[in-house]
């Protein structure tokens, strides 16, 4: 959207300084012109929303089951954490702090091009402690309260797993997460050498971590089948793009079964 906007914008400058001045009056715009005139004041008004304000993203993956599901378009608000610059991403005006049990949409650490979705689970200079499948932060466990209900959905397109729900409360927020009993509470093979990997203790039964100052540790609500911080480290303040605060589609509900008017306008606990 950068590029469409310099481009437009350097036509319409260009023909209104070298241009313009040296066609005859009555000649009409060139067509390229007529479509730099047109379509720079749409695009700039398109790009400063989505740089400022609220950005439209699509979930990838199933790795916030159940609060999102794959093919949900969610609303991400931009200046909640703070304003920054576009393209840079760089914090010019301070606003709020990230809180626990946000969910958060950030640059993934090990490729800044690519944005990740997950939960806020440890502030900066938090112990997050991720055991036998229970959070505990700050030496007290996280509250959790199972229903005895279960959740099925395709791993990987492959595999049919039933997962079980609990509902979990971090903070103001009370969610639901998916756990997996035949799963292990961290994959120590898929563990990287992220930065500050020293702060981090891991073994069969799970994992601790204390986080950097300036970071954030992040899990994904289907806690153990999810690719977030236990595997590639801390998220950066320089990172964060935004809070998720909205569901405002679900594409697959809707081509298929109809839409379920329940989730779409719903909000993000």
């Amino acid at each position: 959207m950068l590029v469409a906007l310099l481009l437009t914008g350097a036509i319409w400058l260009f023909d209104i300084y070298l241009g313009k001045p040296h066609r005859a009056k009555e000649a009409k715009d060139p067509i390229l012109v007529e479509y730099a005139k047109s379509f720079f004041p749409v695009i700039l008004v398109v790009f400063l929303l989505r740089s400022f304000l609220v950005e439209p993203f699509k979930i990838p993956s199933g790795s916030m089951l159940p609060t999102l599901l794959v093919g949900d378009f969610i609303i991400v608000n931009k200046y909640t954490y703070g304003i920054r610059l576009p393209v840079v991403n760089t914090k010019i005006i301070e606003v709020n702090q990230p809180q626990r049990g946000d969910v958060m949409v950030f640059r993934y650490p090990e490729d800044p091009s690519l944005d990740y979705i997950k939960r806020v689970v440890g502030l900066p200079g938090d112990r997050v402690v991720y055991r036998d499948k229970r959070l505990t932060i700050n030496g007290k466990p996280v509250a959790m309260e199972d229903r005895g209900e279960e959740f099925g959905y395709e791993k990987s397109g492959l595999n049919y797993v039933t997962a079980k729900r609990a509902y979990e409360q971090l903070g103001s927020h009370k969610h639901a997460v998916l756990l997996l009993p035949e799963f292990p509470s961290v994959r120590l093979g898929d563990v990287r050498a992220f930065p500050s990997r020293a702060n981090c203790d891991y073994n069969e039964d799970g994992f601790s971590c204390t986080v950097p100052p300036g970071q954030y540790f992040m899990m994904g609500d289907n806690r153990d089948d999810s690719n977030d911080s236990r595997y590639w480290g801390f998220v950066p303040d320089r990172n964060i793009v935004g809070k998720a605060i909205m569901i405002w589609w679900h594409a697959r509900e809707f081509v298929f079964v109809g839409m379920d008017l329940k989730r779409v306008g719903q909000m993000i606990n």
